[in-house]
């Protein structure tokens, strides 16, 4: 990496990240701006960086929109994105726009150091708040599981997902159609349905027909 580009409205923040990249990697020759405006204008009048550190949460608009921007003109700048934000509405944007590294500005200078290290090593700079969130979000969400129904009530629904009727149900169960009825509605309670079509939906959906 011989030359970067920070984007970062926030001055303190400009420095310290400056003083991260010389630190990782020297003889960086590093620029920066404070808005899109700024960092447009820049890059309009030099060659595109090696690397660009760019913040979220700009005065006139979304890092994001210029991470796009440096993926189709420029597709050979590694764009990271320096953010306090670490929320799944600011993250995967980012990412979906062509980022391709996310450390957090919360994190002390040194931890920022280390993470960029990897860049030399073909790693992606992710913070390990980011790490983990983007292995939650990707993680199967379990099926809910199935209410408990009594070994009566399954035999119930399991004749409703026939088409029995009520009575018919009652017969073959040898059961009063009061207490089938009872059944009934104890299991629209514990499957949340209001219907005989949505019931034997849950049936087969469990398995029972």
């Amino acid at each position: 990496m011989k030359t970067a580009l920070i984007v970062d409205d926030i001055t303190d923040a400009q420095i310290w990240l400056g003083q991260a990249l010389a630190a990782v990697f020297p003889g960086i020759e590093w620029h920066c701006t404070g808005s899109l405006a700024e960092a447009r204008a820049w890059l309009g009048t030099h060659p595109a960086p090696d690397l660009a550190l760019i913040d979220l949460g700009l005065p006139d608009g979304s890092g994001v929109d210029l991470i796009a921007e440096l993926n189709t003109t420029a597709p050979n700048t590694l764009c990271v994105v320096a953010s306090i934000f670490d929320d799944n509405q600011h993250l995967f944007p980012a990412l979906r726009a062509g980022a391709r590294g996310y450390v957090l500005k919360d994190q002390t200078q040194s931890q920022i150091i280390e993470l960029l290290k990897g860049i030399s090593e073909g790693n992606p700079p992710l913070s390990p708040a980011i790490a983990r969130k983007m292995l939650g979000y990707f993680q199967p969400v379990a099926e809910p599981a199935h209410p408990q129904l009594t070994a009566r009530e399954t035999e119930v629904l399991r004749c409703i997902a026939k088409g029995l009727t009520m009575a018919e149900a009652a017969k073959l169960l040898t059961l009063s159609p009061h207490t089938v009825s009872g059944y009934v509605k104890d299991i629209y309670r514990k499957l949340n349905v209001s219907s005989r079509a949505e019931a034997a939906l849950s049936a087969r959906n469990m398995g029972l027909v």
